[in-house]
């Protein structure tokens, strides 16, 4: 027996320290044991959300920590292909073959599969070519993780040819079509994603040259063009008042109501910057109204405080010296904030995109946006009271195209339980809708519109 133990211990160590070693070696294994790294635990989806519209359709699966995804897209038949990592699939995610609407533009159905152990697969089937956008978001406010699919047409959409499509019986028509077609990049281009490629030009067949004549200037609209801009949209509430009512709804409904005010003025007719619930970056805002060459931008919006006893109607201009006062300048850096609520590829950003954000406006546009202002603040204190009687200023990114007055209306404030119930009621909505256009038909009627060379 001692024979043995001595044959297992090493030269010069008696059998008891060879023991006393394997006990500590024994006890040394124990120690380490616990923090042996273990498999992580999946990722749990918590919401899927779908978002179509004409412009762009978007997906968003919200989960509990962040993953890694990646794409690819397949041809005859179009299809995109999206592997998310440390998932397995659950009955939330399950849900975005139903969330598919009939109408969507881009997607026409959804498979979902466990490709691998951790790797869940969405295969999505497309009814056009696209250019996807896949990325990621950080949470933020209510937000978790969140994993944003933007599906775009292949073919970039441009404004200035959605203006052409739909006023065809108007004059303004015929001067736009001449501008798309005299000069294919006017000042702001056409807003579009890495992938996209640009529309081709407009062109009708043209008759035969008539005779020499005198050379003539470029052709002049004579039509005022407004571009109304409903803020937030899509994954982006805006703010939400005590009863449920959602800004973006609000002032959607108001923009429309007011577009078709102008729209039957002789010599006035309006843009919307989005027609429906989606997101728009606020970027992509400003591009728009330059692209269509607005006379006017009127961003429209719906106030919050923390406190539920702020009341009252806003106008602000742009301000390149700071704020006029502490809430202007809240308010600027929460309408701001929109892009990171309602989720922008920063990966996708240009030059010219930072150049827009970056640009100041020129003191003419600030003064004439101010004098606009004014007057869309006076006629909307006929029909509500004012949370301050002079337009403010401050830094806010979507009244900053530095060619066309830009003003934002705080239509009222939604976290006021009284005036909440104003906004939901669609006769107050009118009233709203008719005084600004009172305010902007007065500013055009004192200072005629200096008409735009194509």
């Amino acid at each position: 027996m001692m024979a043995d133990d001595t044959r297992t211990s090493s030269p010069g160590i008696s059998p008891t320290g060879a023991s006393r070693r394997r006990l500590i070696a024994t006890a040394g294994t124990l120690f380490v044991l616990p923090v042996i790294p273990t498999a992580a635990r999946a990722a749990t989806i918590v919401a899927v959300r779908t978002w179509p519209a004409d412009e762009y359709t978007r997906v968003t699966l919200e989960m509990d920590s962040e993953l890694k995804a990646e794409h690819f897209t397949l041809e005859n038949p179009d299809r995109l292909v999206v592997d998310i990592e440390g998932l397995t699939i659950n009955t939330t995610i399950r849900d975005i073959i139903s969330k598919v609407r009939p109408n969507d533009p881009y997607i026409d159905s959804v498979r979902v599969a466990q490709n691998r152990p951790d790797v869940v697969r969405l295969v999505m089937d497309l009814k056009q070519p696209i250019a996807p956008q896949v990325f990621t978001l950080k949470p933020i406010g209510e937000y978790k993780y969140r994993l944003v699919l933007d599906l775009y047409p292949k073919i970039a959409q441009d404004p200035l040819m959605a203006i052409m499509d739909s006023a065809d019986t108007d004059p303004l028509a015929e001067v736009l079509e001449d501008l798309a077609r005299n000069d294919p990049l006017p000042d702001a281009p056409v807003p579009s994603v890495p992938g996209q490629t640009l529309p081709p030009v407009a062109r009708k067949p043209k008759p035969p040259a008539p005779a020499p004549k005198p050379a003539e200037p470029p052709p002049r609209r004579q039509s005022i063009l407004i571009a109304l801009d409903p803020g937030h949209g899509g994954e982006d509430p805006g703010a939400i008042g005590r009863n449920g009512t959602r800004e973006k709804d609000i002032v959607l409904s108001i923009a429309k109501r007011l577009k078709k005010l102008i729209d039957a003025q002789p010599g006035m007719r309006a843009y919307l910057t989005r027609d429906n619930d989606y997101f728009v970056p606020l970027h992509v805002r400003v591009q728009k109204a330059r692209r269509v060459k607005a006379d006017l931008f009127i961003s429209i919006h719906a106030d919050a405080w923390i406190k539920p006893s702020a009341r009252g109607s806003s106008v602000f201009a742009l301000s390149q010296n700071g704020a006029t006062s502490a809430a202007a300048r809240w308010m600027a850096q929460r309408e701001n904030d929109a892009d990171l609520i309602g989720g922008v590829n920063l990966g996708s950003h240009n030059k010219q995109v930072a150049q827009v954000l970056l640009d100041l406006s020129t003191a003419a546009q600030i003064n004439d946006s101010v004098r606009v202002g004014g007057n869309v603040l006076g006629e909307i204190g006929k029909i509500n009271r004012l949370h301050k009687k002079t337009v403010e200023r401050a830094g806010f990114a979507v009244l900053k195209a530095p060619d066309i007055p830009s003003i934002l209306v705080e239509t009222a404030f939604i976290s006021n339980p009284e005036e909440e119930r104003l906004l939901r009621s669609p006769s107050h909505q009118d009233k709203i809708a008719k005084a600004m256009l009172a305010g902007v038909s007065d500013y055009f009627a004192a200072r005629p519109a200096m008409a735009r060379r194509a």
